[in-house]
């Protein structure tokens, strides 16, 4: 019989080990057969991931950890060199994203909850990964979603995401602060549109304008904590939280209003309507899709399949769902939704980000104290 100490350090021994392969099981949706794994365990609230050329995938940890998951599904160590976070309420360490020249300057960004002197805001860094991957380099703030909120932890936003051209791009959301969307002085509950070290391009859309922040692509965000490139159109996609409904799928264009807290798709949680009432106003963008109160889902990270794995997903843009928990796909054709299908919605697993695998499984991670990333590979 092993001894209280021996009994606790075996524990500890197992608990850290890599997850064995798991035998799954078999899923049937409309358009492709998959078996459903875990890939990894032993993560708390993973929030971002980003997948690395050799296979290998970058994830943050919402209390303040970066991890890089092999191809086993075993974890790193926390690297080091990781900014300090807020992770209190929704902040955190959050979103991270690959230069689109990663494999020779191994830069990487991270999206996260900043505490500065007033109060608590969305800032992007940027940083150099070690060729060991064991820690970042050079560590470095490009740009803060000013001004900082004294009170409150909610609605930062924060994913990342490149064009063709190489800009980038960053959700901020709107603090909780409804009006503060509508502020054009003002970074938050926007998308904002940066060269990679903070500067902004001259053909912004507010630059020049007086009282206006020229970092600011579009405005009228409430929450959007999902954003990706088109890979056919080249165009970026938003996925934004609603309030009772009104959750949002958006085309994201330059210098256009998506109207919160004007108009929605949803009411308040106490049920009252939203600004006017109305759904959709002149001068303001409509959604590719909206979700009314009772069919709304609280979307999260997105990605679009592209992949040959499953060749009846292709054209699909997946959403990883909240509340109610599951995978959303969405057909699409062009810059336009066709088509709507839930997967998973039965098993109660809140999903907050989806990666594009390099071999065209599905990796998506769950959002819990003991989170996993769990796998959709083809039957």
């Amino acid at each position: 019989m092993l001894r209280r100490g021996a009994l606790a350090a075996a524990l500890l021994l197992a608990l850290a080990a890599p997850a064995a392969a798991q035998p799954g099981e078999v899923v049937r949706s409309e358009r492709a057969t998959f078996r459903l794994t875990t890939f990894a365990t032993g993560l708390e609230h993973p929030w971002g991931a980003a997948l690395l050329p050799d296979g290998r995938l970058l994830v943050t940890e919402r209390p303040g950890r970066l991890r890089v998951v092999a191809a086993d599904g075993s974890l790193s160590a926390p690297l080091a060199g990781v900014p300090d976070v807020v992770a209190e309420g929704q902040g955190g360490l959050l979103d991270v994203a690959l230069a689109p020249d990663f494999a020779t300057t191994r830069e990487i960004f991270l999206c996260h909850a900043q505490l500065v002197a007033r109060g608590a805001l969305t800032r992007l860094t940027r940083a150099r990964l070690a060729p060991d991957a064991t820690r970042l380099e050079g560590t470095t703030a490009v740009v803060d979603a000013a001004p900082p909120q004294f009170r409150g932890r909610q609605h930062y936003g924060c994913r990342i995401a490149f064009d063709r051209a190489g800009f980038l791009y960053l959700s901020t959301g709107e603090r909780n602060d409804p009006e503060r969307a509508q502020r054009l002085d003002d970074l938050a509950g926007k998308v904002l549109r940066l060269t990679r070290d903070g500067r902004v391009p001259a053909d912004n859309p507010f630059v020049g304008r007086s009282g206006a922040r020229p970092e600011i692509w579009s405005y009228g965000h409430r929450h959007p904590q999902g954003l990706a490139l088109n890979p056919w159109t080249g165009s970026l996609w938003s996925a934004e939280f609603g309030p009772r409904g009104g959750d949002e799928v958006n085309l994201v264009r330059r210098g256009a209003n998506y109207g919160w807290p004007v108009v929605s798709h949803g009411v308040t949680y106490g049920g009252r309507p939203v600004g006017t009432g109305e759904r959709s106003a002149p001068g303001l963008e409509e959604p590719l899709a909206a979700w009314e109160p009772g069919r709304n889902f609280s979307p999260s990270g997105i990605a679009f399949y592209d992949a040959g794995a499953f060749p009846g997903w292709r054209g699909s843009l997946f959403i990883a769902a909240l509340n109610p928990p599951g995978l959303v796909r969405l057909t699409t054709d062009g810059d336009r939704v066709t088509g709507e299908e839930r997967l998973l919605f039965d098993r109660g697993i809140r999903m907050r980000d989806v990666v594009v695998a390099a071999d065209g499984a599905l990796l998506v991670l769950t959002d819990a104290p003991r989170g996993r990333i769990l796998r959709l590979a083809p039957e």
